[in-house]
């Protein structure tokens, strides 16, 4: 586990590492070039470098925290990439509904993959698990509806890095929606006309939106300011 600096989450916790790119948002994945510099560190947990990797011991590591977390899972991964076997993606599900203290953020490119497992009756969703796709332009947006076919009690939407506009997008039963810039050092550019429709598509379905940032080669420099203020909205956090 780690704490993190994104702006929607407390920590991280990864159970599995290493993924492979399945769409542009992928072009330029932090994960793949924050595992090199890890291996090269010396971590063992990314000694396979990228390679999709389970790690079991990381299942007992919940019972641990004594205090409420808002827990972002595989921030360096896909729990729904197709070499991770169902029965750890169950074993991990057992893990978030065991550990009703803690709200846990999983987000997937595989909507795919989620909704067919889903649809099979393999997932137990618990209230405190949050389920959420990426969707970095209108190509995946088909994304949207697989995940909202699926018995997630709360649902959400990453759109980051956005590098296209997304049109009217079905929002029905959809919970959340965050927005980011890409950074780094060749970032592809975000139109503000693109995170304002968003907005007021969220505006209008009553879906909460949280701005997280420009991006750019100097994040920091272009800040999280959009229309002159702060938008943190998130779902309402019920711990049990």
């Amino acid at each position: 586990m780690a704490q993190s600096s994104i702006e929607w989450t407390e920590m991280t916790w990864n159970p599995t590492t290493g993924c492979e790119k399945i769409s542009a948002g992928c072009k330029f994945c932090y994960a793949e070039v924050m595992s090199r510099r890890l291996k090269a560190m010396g971590v063992s947990k990314y000694a396979n470098d990228f390679k999709l990797t389970v790690h079991e011991d990381e299942l007992n590591t919940p019972y641990t925290w004594k205090k409420p977390r808002v827990v972002f899972v595989n921030s360096m991964s896909d729990l729904f990439h197709k070499d991770v076997p169902i029965s750890f993606i169950q074993k991990v599900f057992k893990v978030m509904k065991e550990n009703p203290l803690h709200v846990f953020q999983v987000l997937t490119k595989r909507a795919d993959i989620l909704r067919y497992y889903d649809s099979e009756g393999w997932l137990e969703w618990s209230h405190n698990i949050w389920m959420g796709v990426s969707v970095e332009n209108a190509t995946v947006m088909n994304r949207i509806d697989l995940l909202s076919q699926t018995g997630a009690r709360v649902k959400f939407l990453s759109c980051e890095p956005l590098i296209g506009e997304l049109p009217n997008m079905n929002l029905k039963g959809i919970d959340w929606v965050i927005v980011g810039g890409e950074s780094g050092r060749t970032p592809r550019p975000m139109k503000q006309e693109w995170v304002t429709d968003i907005k007021n598509q969220c505006e209008k379905a009553n879906t909460a939106f949280f701005f997280k940032q420009w991006g750019g080669t100097n994040k920091k420099k272009t800040g999280r300011l959009l229309e002159g203020k702060i938008w943190n909205e998130m779902p309402e956090i019920q711990l049990g």
